[in-house]
C-alpha cells in the first residue's frame, strides 16, 4: 500500500474519535491483511473494498463502544463500592454471553458517531437516549450479579 490509501483513510477524520494516529493504526493494520493476501491465488476488487470497510467500520465501532464502556463503569462506581476488576470480569461475562444489551450499545454506538459526524441531530439524539437506556440495562445487571 502506498500514500494514496494513507491519503484515502485521511477523508475518515471528520468521524468523531478518528484523529491521524487512529487513521495510522488503521492503515497499518490494511497493510497487514493485504500482506497476508499476496499469496492468495483470486482477489478481487469486492475482496479488497470488503477488507477496507471492516477496518474502518470496526474501529469506529470499536473506539466509540470504548467510551461508553467507561460510562457503564463509571456509573457501577457511582452506585456500588467495586474494584473496577471485578466490573471488568462481570462485563467479559457479558460480552462471552453475547448479551443483547451489549450488542445492541455497541451498534447503537456506532450509529451515534455516524450521526454526530454528519450533523445528522435527531438520529444523534435520539442514540444517545437509546444508549443510556442500555448502558442503565447494563449497569442493572452488574449490580445485581454483585449482590
Amino acid at each position: 500500500m502506498d500514500g494514496k490509501y494513507l491519503e484515502f483513510l485521511s477523508l475518515f477524520k471528520k468521524i468523531k474519535g478518528l484523529d491521524e494516529n487512529y487513521i495510522r493504526e488503521i492503515y497499518q493494520d490494511l497493510q497487514l491483511k493485504f500482506e497476508n493476501l499476496k499469496e492468495a491465488e483470486h482477489i478481487n476488487a469486492v475482496i479488497l473494498y470488503s477488507l477496507v470497510l471492516n477496518s474502518l467500520i470496526s474501529s469506529i465501532r470499536d473506539l466509540n463502544f470504548g467510551e461508553a464502556i467507561r460510562e457503564i463503569k463509571k456509573r457501577i462506581l457511582k452506585k456500588l463500592k467495586i474494584h473496577e476488576n471485578k466490573i471488568q470480569a462481570e462485563l467479559d461475562k457479558l460480552f462471552m454471553r453475547n448479551d443483547k444489551n451489549v450488542s445492541i450499545l455497541y451498534n447503537l454506538s456506532y450509529l451515534d458517531t455516524l450521526a454526530e459526524s454528519f450533523n445528522y441531530k435527531k438520529v444523534a439524539r435520539i442514540c444517545k437516549i437509546q444508549k443510556s437506556k442500555f448502558m442503565n440495562r447494563i449497569v442493572k445487571l452488574i449490580i445485581s450479579s454483585n449482590n
